[in-house]
């Protein structure tokens, strides 16, 4: 297990493994059974995905408003007199703007960190979520000092709200490029096969887990059930 080593200036960044909060930007807590919505929480691929990053929490005991109006980016709050509790944040060119973060997360040798958004941004519904912008940083940097967000459109407004994750930071390999390959036929017709075989198979890999959403989609668990098998192969 990868382990990062972290300091920070304000501990209300908080950074932790991020969690799906069920209920909350997650879903709701409905069961993955006939006449339930789907929701992010019921995707494995997703779960996991959001699971593998590090989430950092708004540190401000006020809310911030960054909305674009007219073309000017505009930071609004109730930040008190002379604005003495104004996060530090402006403008960055004409579509984004930064935040001083001031945290360090020390990674091993060949491991990098990459800034992103929080997956809620993928849930969201009010186009509120801040867009953090993806970078890559080396082990050796001693301190990420600002981040980069990208601006809300004309009309729209990015909230800021104390307690609340605001951006995610995830483990990579540094130096990671991979080569694209087009497969050889033989390689090619065992994935197809392999493909085939779980279609064909899906009554009995889902069996006891399929189930229809209240959008008349059909869901089963043969992702889960071969990776949970996957799982147990590698640990013994």
């Amino acid at each position: 297990m990868t382990t990062v080593r972290y300091r920070l200036r304000n501990p209300g960044l908080s950074p932790r493994r991020t969690r799906l909060e069920v209920p909350g930007w997650a879903g709701r807590q409905e069961p993955r059974a006939d006449g339930s919505q789907e929701h992010a929480w019921h995707c494995l691929p997703f779960t996991e995905a959001a699971r593998a990053g590090i989430e950092l929490f708004y540190p401000h005991e006020s809310e911030l408003r960054v909305a674009t109006r007219g073309g000017v980016l505009c930071f609004e709050g109730e930040f008190g007199e002379a604005d003495a509790r104004r996060p530090p944040v402006r403008s960055f060119g004409a579509q984004y703007f930064t935040y001083q973060i001031l945290i360090d997360l020390k990674v091993e040798e060949g491991l990098a960190l990459r800034t992103e958004p929080h997956p809620r941004f993928y849930t969201d519904t009010t186009g509120t979520v801040p867009i953090a912008v993806p970078a890559l940083i080396r082990h050796w940097w001693p301190m990420l000092y600002f981040v980069v967000f990208k601006s809300p459109a004309e009309g729209q407004v990015h909230i800021f709200r104390p307690g609340e994750p605001f951006m995610q930071v995830c483990v990579v390999q540094a130096d990671d490029r991979p080569d694209l390959v087009e497969m050889g036929e033989e390689e090619a017709a065992e994935r197809e096969m392999q493909s085939q075989r779980i279609h064909q198979s899906r009554t009995t890999l889902g069996a006891g887990s399929q189930w229809t959403s209240a959008t008349d989609t059909v869901f089963d668990g043969t992702y889960r059930h071969i990776l949970a098998a996957a799982r147990t192969d590698r640990n013994t």
